[in-house]
């Protein structure tokens, strides 16, 4: 994967960056080369190494990030009732950075949540799962990440009859 700078990309961790820079490095005595990624206020150094597609993707296209909303209302995958071992499973569905993954993650708290109350874990997967897909939402249908938060809250939130 070959970024150039002024290219829009999602951190899987921070979510919606720009590529300032391509530069070699020094970090515990080792030269390699990173991306410099600006997000937000922050700049993140990004290895270009063998695990960049882990990190660092393009941002899901638009006619795709259709698709994906329309997965929002979908049923969630049942996670464990143990935190620890629901923990683990949210982790591991983020730590591919998909938009697919931050999609699930949200469906399944959601799907949790009418069966037993979230915890603090389970509620800051949920808040970061909905700010990086917010952010990429805004990005992709080019519309504020507020008016997507406003979008997805409204999906989300079943109708009253």
């Amino acid at each position: 994967m070959n970024f150039q700078a002024g290219d829009a990309v999602m951190h899987w961790a921070y979510g919606l960056g720009t590529i300032i820079r391509l530069e070699k490095r020094e970090v515990l005595g080792q030269v390699a080369m990173y991306y410099a990624v600006k997000v937000g206020d922050m700049m993140v150094w990004v290895p270009a190494d063998d695990k960049l597609k882990q990190r660092l993707r393009p941002p899901t296209s638009k006619a795709r990030f259709k698709k994906l909303l329309e997965q929002l209302t979908a049923p969630g995958e049942p996670l464990p009732m143990d935190r620890h071992e629901r923990k683990l499973k949210l982790s591991e569905t983020l730590q591919d950075g998909k938009a697919e993954s931050l999609v699930n993650v949200i469906r399944s708290l959601g799907a949790f949540a009418l069966i037993h109350a979230l915890n603090d874990n389970d509620q800051a997967f949920l808040k970061r799962a909905r700010s990086l897909l917010a952010g990429e939402w805004g990005y992709a249908l080019s519309i504020t990440p507020a008016e997507a938060e406003f979008k997805l809250q409204h999906i989300l939130t079943p109708a009253t009859a």
